[in-house]
């Protein structure tokens, strides 16, 4: 008996809505199948155990180097994202590996310091090519594509990243709703794997329903943990927010949370899309809304901001300059030119890469602390 097949098997009781392990557009790679799990288990397996997972455990979620040791990290939040997400595709009838996998992956390429690195990063890119960015998503493909790396069963370096299946990777790219507003997904069926070739910017929709329950539980997962947060770290108190909100969602995390989760089962039941009624998908908005006014816009929080440009922007400048003379890096008696050279020299660039691409896919796999050392090892005296 292969116990896969028998997994496999059972993906068939799932809604005719879900996706199916069997029916995957597959891998950059072809690889020996597992004998126990299916492809999507897989690849939520190498997700969880790669290095890239790891360092989210010292990432910023929202508040930054926070004193207390209960405030959110970006693994903490990932780990949120993937209970929420399995708790709706196992009700939904939907795919929970594939859930899984996508929750698990979704912001393995987030930059140290939250979403305050990430736009020092893109402001870096766009300061040496206007035409080029920085976005959380598109470098998470790029990390399970390119920079993670894994070793064959005949110990080679396999210059494909994890090599996960085409819908893992459709789902980390396509997690991130720009807008505050969107509450009802519909997949995008059109999508192959030559799409996610030619990507540049966000907003393009999931190709299955898997990923549109991460792309919404991504915003029910932190808008109550974030309140929770800046309370604990008396930023704010419950009641500020606007009574319509908490009688239309609760008035603790948990109670947001489950208000959430039934209404989209409920709206989403059956149907090929993945929605919030109106009046919760507009309640939602609100909340969110109201977390940037007390929270991200925060003065605490903007302070801790400048830190984020000050280190960033400082390591950015300096790594892009040591390029001018490669070789030299790697005797350099400094620690962070000499790993910034082993980094390079693992990842086998092509020629086509700019060095402002190197040294992002450098900093940003850098934890909060470690960005931090590495940018007092090269200016402080």
């Amino acid at each position: 008996m292969v116990w896969r097949q028998l997994r496999e098997q059972q993906e068939n009781l799932l809604s005719p809505y879900a996706a199916r392990s069997v029916n995957s557009f597959g891998r950059i790679i072809n690889e020996e199948k597992c004998p126990i799990r299916t492809d999507y288990e897989r690849d939520g397996n190498r997700i969880l155990y790669s290095m890239e997972f790891r360092r989210l455990r010292h990432k910023t979620q929202v508040f930054f180097n926070a004193k207390n040791d209960h405030i959110c990290t970006r693994m903490e939040h990932v780990l949120n994202v993937g209970s929420i997400a399995v708790t709706i595709a196992r009700t939904l009838n939907l795919n929970q590996d594939l859930t899984y996998a996508i929750a698990l992956g979704h912001d393995l390429g987030h930059a140290p310091f939250g979403h305050s690195g990430e736009r020092v990063l893109d402001k870096c890119m766009k300061k040496v090519n206007k035409e080029s960015g920085f976005k959380h998503e598109l470098h998470s493909l790029r990390v399970v594509e390119k920079l993670a790396t894994r070793i064959s069963k005949e110990k080679i370096h396999e210059r494909c990243g994890l090599n996960l299946t085409f819908e893992v990777k459709d789902g980390i790219v396509s997690h991130c709703g720009e807008k505050y507003n969107e509450y009802s997904l519909r997949r995008d069926m059109e999508k192959t794997p030559q799409s996610l070739l030619s990507l540049k910017d966000r907003g393009h929709l999931p190709f299955t329903l898997e990923a549109c329950i991460v792309r919404l539980v991504d915003k029910i997962a932190y808008v109550g943990r974030d309140i929770e947060d800046a309370v604990r770290v008396n930023l704010m108190n419950m009641h500020d927010i606007p009574m319509d909100i908490r009688n239309e969602l609760g008035n603790t995390n948990g109670e947001i949370i489950n208000t959430l989760v039934c209404d989209l089962v409920e709206n989403s039941y059956g149907r090929d899309c993945i929605q919030l009624s109106t009046e919760k998908g507009q309640a939602l908005e609100k909340l969110i809304n109201e977390n940037v006014r007390l929270i991200y816009k925060a003065d605490k929080i903007t302070r801790y901001e400048k830190i984020a440009e000050n280190t960033l922007e400082g390591l950015f400048d300096s790594l892009r300059n040591s390029l001018s003379d490669f070789e030299r890096l790697q005797t350099n008696e400094n620690k962070v030119y000499r790993m910034f050279y082993n980094f390079i020299a693992d990842k086998a660039y092509d020629k086509s890469e700019s060095d402002a691409q190197k040294v992002i896919d450098f900093i940003a796999g850098m934890t909060d602390q470690f960005a931090q050392s590495c940018f007092e090892e090269i200016y402080w005296m």
